[in-house]
């Protein structure tokens, strides 16, 4: 029996739609990372581009078990000596970029190299309701029912 191997014409990419408002981020994030590799499909091949588009509303809503919305700390570095800058989960939420925390725990979540940014351009975050891919017709994706623990529940909240 040969090992089936996927070639680009064999691939098909479908839209899925993603709700995040009240999802857990690290829950959410594996399974975005999942998708975007392509390891939900059978004919998944780990050096072709197998995944498929994902679409994520609501993604300024997403929500920390704990306090790790306040005591989580995310590092980097100007490149100067002495310049090294932090940000709690919760500064970022409410600042400018609120889709960033989500975007980091996926790419992080990810192999490196040039594959994995290729298949970073398949995910599209928005931080309201709306999104500009109606035309694509995207199916809706219920992470929440998969798992009970990827929705917030009252005792996580500290």
């Amino acid at each position: 029996m040969k090992t089936y191997t996927a070639t680009p014409k064999d691939i098909e990419k479908k839209w899925l739609l993603i709700d995040a408002q009240g999802l857990v981020v690290g829950r959410l994030a594996t399974h975005i990372a999942m998708i975007l590799r392509g390891k939900h499909k059978a004919t998944f091949t780990p050096n072709m581009d197998c995944g498929d588009n994902i679409v994520v509303i609501n993604a300024d809503k997403i929500v920390f078990t704990g306090k790790k919305r306040e005591d989580k700390i995310y590092y980097w570095h100007t490149g100067h000596p002495g310049g090294i800058k932090s940000r709690t989960a919760a500064q970022i939420l409410d600042g400018k970029f609120p889709t960033r925390v989500l975007e980091k725990a996926i790419l992080r979540m990810m192999p490196g190299g040039p594959l994995s940014r290729a298949q970073m351009k398949n995910l599209y975050l928005y931080e309201g309701d709306a999104h500009p891919h109606e035309a694509q017709k995207p199916e809706t994706l219920d992470i929440a029912s998969k798992n009970a623990k990827n929705v917030l529940r009252p005792k996580d909240v500290a």
